[in-house]
């Protein structure tokens, strides 16, 4: 039976740390933060400047709870319920995936141009392919006033996720979530499509880390035996609701950049520039249709 918590922030503090240390948290310290923050409804210079404040009994029952669910591999922001993107809080769902850093990456590609198109044409329409938590259409939207994003998921669970997402941020005007499996029911043309798709070859699945695995949504994983599918799929549908300037940006695996360059090749489409993420993988490519 793990030991009864203090009740005082700075105590608090170092003995969630400590647990979770004990249980191999890759990051004790930050995580006990985030956690015993968010459930007792402290900051960080609250916890230094005011170490003896009290939490109440339903605070330290919430952090108590909140550590043995990361103690168990759970993922803190999981347990949190959000996620921080792009400066953006987004709550997640168990039918979303967790956005990461490496997928701002994709926002950063694409937010020139979508700048420059709604300077020129006064709107800018972004189709968000398996939207998820509405990350990349809603950073998109933050930044871009006049832009307007369709957010396009298989998952009712994910498409309610985003649309509250977007309502929390007051961008829920120029935002529509539409339940589509790819393309099937989308409609219009748009100056830009984006999608971090399923990338992981399903055999790999089972060998990607616990917190992923287990606890982010398959359908958000599994890219099909080679975790290539759905770029097939974006590369042969496109260009019906894409405009004739258009981009279409698509996250990839570190080690995809050839296989998927080549697939957009095949269905007429140049690169229009690569990115790399934080830790120089490469992660993002960006494709317009082929000058005539």
């Amino acid at each position: 039976m793990a030991d009864r918590l203090p009740d005082t922030l700075g105590l608090l503090l170092r003995a969630a740390r400590e647990r979770l240390a004990a249980a191999g948290v890759a990051d004790p310290a930050l995580d006990a933060r985030l956690i015993v923050e968010h459930f007792s409804g402290t900051t960080r210079t609250q916890a230094i400047t005011d170490p003896e404040r009290k939490a109440d009994t339903s605070a330290i029952a919430a952090v108590d709870a909140a550590l043995k669910r990361r103690g168990s591999g759970e993922p803190v922001h999981r347990i949190l319920g959000y996620r921080e993107f792009y400066g953006l809080r987004l709550s997640l769902s168990p039918e979303t995936l967790e956005p990461r850093p490496d997928t701002e990456t994709l926002v950063e590609a694409l937010l020139p141009f979508a700048e420059a198109i709604a300077a020129r044409e006064g709107e800018c329409r972004i189709l968000d392919l398996g939207t998820g938590t509405g990350a990349i259409a809603l950073a998109l939207l933050s930044a871009v006033p006049a832009a307007m994003a369709t957010g396009v998921d298989m998952s009712e669970g994910a498409l309610a996720t985003a649309a509250r997402n977007a309502a929390q941020l007051g961008l829920a005007a120029r935002f529509t979530a539409l339940r589509s499996d790819w393309f099937e029911n989308v409609s219009g043309r748009y100056h830009v499509i984006a999608a971090n798709p399923p990338y992981i070859r399903s055999e790999d699945i089972g060998n990607l880390q616990d917190e992923v695995r287990d606890f982010d949504p398959r359908l958000a994983l599994d890219g099909g035996a080679d975790g290539l599918s759905p770029y097939r799929i974006i590369a042969a549908e496109a260009a019906r609701f894409l405009e004739t300037e258009g981009k279409i940006a698509v996250e990839i695996g570190h080690a995809q950049h050839n296989e998927v360059s080549a697939i957009f090749a095949a269905a007429g489409y140049v690169s229009a520039g690569a990115f790399r993420d934080l830790g120089g993988n490469d992660r993002v490519i960006v494709f317009e249709g082929a000058k005539p």
